[in-house]
């Protein structure tokens, strides 16, 4: 296309997840209780931490931060979407959309690499418990915190900028609820091979790295669970990690569910139910996997509860 047919995009329209007028009420309905429940629960998860001095440990300081990034990354999408479902014109600015994405690169990078942390975490617990108190300090989780955060802002700024100074055409309709980057390069006028490039290298090198990280960790965690003799023993070291492996399980597992099976082809329709998966429906499951499936957690709500009654 000449230059002479671009146009200087100032604003774009969110197309949603559909157009069906009858769905709009119903979907906003849906999407609030689920953002709803996803600040609870996660909200939850860091006053228990914050408020039970037992659980001021290295594995509760990372959930505690995985809980804070669960919030994070449902408030950049879901306020925006159930605005949209009520509103006749679903828009979003050419800035705005710039920080929606930047932020969604910064807080998706950051819980994929706190996942890889947390499964470091409790491989350390598992396998050298008697240096876990050494290697896991407080110390060292904040280092590792502002690392993954640093690399996390690196990957951000770096698509974001590849991104947005492309020139854009006529259509400044994006088919998806979110300023994402694949819906984004759909409307630039330009050649997008090497932005498609630098986000396979880019950020599909950063998960990947993560995930062979996770694998290698678990890998470990399960040889040192098989060579423990009693079956009350084995139990426990595998309840102390099975509430983050099914975190991983969940979130990974998407992608591998959406685009690992043989013949399957990209389209807006998939990207969007995975986005919905990472951005909305994870944060919630996270916090209540956690608390089915940790007896501390339960415990410190249990304890919580109790006292509030007796309070009141």
């Amino acid at each position: 296309m000449k230059a002479s047919n671009w146009t200087h995009v100032t604003e774009f329209v969110i197309l949603g997840i559909t157009e069906d007028p009858q769905l709009q009420l119903p979907l906003f309905l849906f999407f609030l209780l689920v953002y709803i429940l996803t600040l609870l629960c996660n909200t939850g998860i860091v006053i228990l931490v914050l408020l039970n001095h037992y659980l001021h440990t290295p594995m509760y300081f990372l959930l505690c931060s995985l809980s804070f990034v669960d919030i994070c990354l449902s408030s950049i999408t879901v306020p925006i979407m159930l605005t949209n479902f009520l509103s006749t014109r679903k828009i979003i600015s050419f800035p705005g959309c710039v920080a929606q994405m930047f932020l969604l690169f910064v807080i998706g990078s950051t819980e994929v690499f706190l996942l890889a942390v947390m499964a470091y975490d409790r491989y350390t617990a598992i396998c050298n418990p008697l240096l876990y108190p050494a290697i896991m300090s407080n110390q060292t989780c904040i280092y590792l915190l502002v690392r993954i955060f640093v690399i996390a802002i690196l990957n951000a700024v770096t698509q974001t900028i590849c991104t947005f100074t492309l020139p854009f055409c006529n259509s400044n309709m994006i088919a998806h609820f979110c300023c994402d980057i694949l819906p984004i390069l759909k409307l630039a006028c330009a050649d997008t091979t090497l932005n498609e490039v630098l986000l396979f290298l880019v950020a599909g090198g950063l998960i990947l790295v993560s995930v062979i990280f996770i694998l290698i960790s678990y890998a470990c965690i399960i040889s040192a669970i098989l060579k423990i003799t009693s079956s009350a023993g084995r139990w426990r070291a595998f309840s102390t990690c099975s509430s983050h492996f099914v975190c991983v399980i969940v979130f990974f597992g998407t992608l591998v569910f959406m685009y690992g099976m043989p013949n399957t082809k990209h389209s807006m329709a998939k990207d969007r139910v995975v986005s919905l998966f990472y951005m909305v429906i994870i944060p919630m499951l996270n916090p209540l996997i956690y608390s089915l499936r940790n007896h501390e957690i339960k415990g410190a709500l249990i304890t919580g509860i109790r006292k509030a009654c007796i309070s009141s």
